[in-house]
């Protein structure tokens, strides 16, 4: 079985993903996925942004040549027209890394954590259920200044940009089939004290009804 875990920015997928792989499933982090595959494109994206990158005043390579995440994060987030030139360029790549891993272990159940994997259809048609993590926008914002300090208007521009995140999952047309996972919601409670909100995703269930939990996992998934 493959699985997909995702949510919003710092809402606790990590977490999720690690409860998971105590009970044995293979964690495929996207994240540094794609800066693997950036790294490889380093030299393409900086060519790519370079006269985006000289007007707003600041380098996209390090000293030492390799790219400057922080800084190319800076420069793309605030833009989706500049943030979806550089998908085009790494997610192939990402494609290709992430399906090599799932086909050198076929006897692996496996969690694809990854925040925006409805980006890659192909990827997300491979998955037969989608777990949705969220926690309340303050908490979120007190989690991304504590662990990746940066300034307080680009943590805002990251989460406001993740505002219809379980729509787009919702939207999505990859296929997805029913299947049990009564026994990762209690272990997710167990770990998590009762703390933890976990429901089926319909059109009557918003994460924003259930704020004052730590963290809320929703199982989205398609009879039809």
């Amino acid at each position: 079985m493959i699985a997909c875990v995702t949510g919003t920015i710092a809402a606790g997928k990590n977490f999720v993903c690690s409860i998971l792989e105590k009970q044995g499933w293979l964690c495929i982090d996207a994240d540094k996925v794609a800066h693997h595959a950036m790294e490889k494109a380093s030299s393409q994206i900086a060519e790519t942004f370079k006269a985006e990158a000289e007007k707003a005043g600041i380098s996209l390579l390090n000293p030492d040549g390799t790219l400057n995440r922080r800084n190319l994060g800076a420069l793309l987030f605030p833009n989706p027209e500049l943030l979806k030139k550089q998908e085009n360029l790494v997610y192939p790549l990402v494609i290709e890394e992430t399906k090599k891993i799932i086909a050198d272990n076929p006897e692996k159940n496996i969690i694809l954590n990854a925040a925006v994997l409805y980006k890659t259809p192909e990827l997300l048609s491979l998955c037969s259920m989608i777990i949705f993590v969220t926690a309340p926008a303050p908490l979120r914002f007190i989690r991304i200044a504590r662990r990746d300090r940066i300034p307080s208007g680009q943590i805002i521009s990251r989460i406001r940009a993740q505002k219809n995140l379980l729509e787009r999952y919702r939207n999505s047309k990859a296929q997805k089939t029913t299947c049990s996972i009564l026994g990762i919601f209690s272990s997710l409670n167990v770990y998590l004290n009762g703390a933890c909100y976990v429901g089926m995703v319909s059109a009557n269930l918003e994460p924003t009804s259930h704020w004052n939990n730590r963290i809320c996992v929703y199982y989205y998934h398609n009879d039809n």
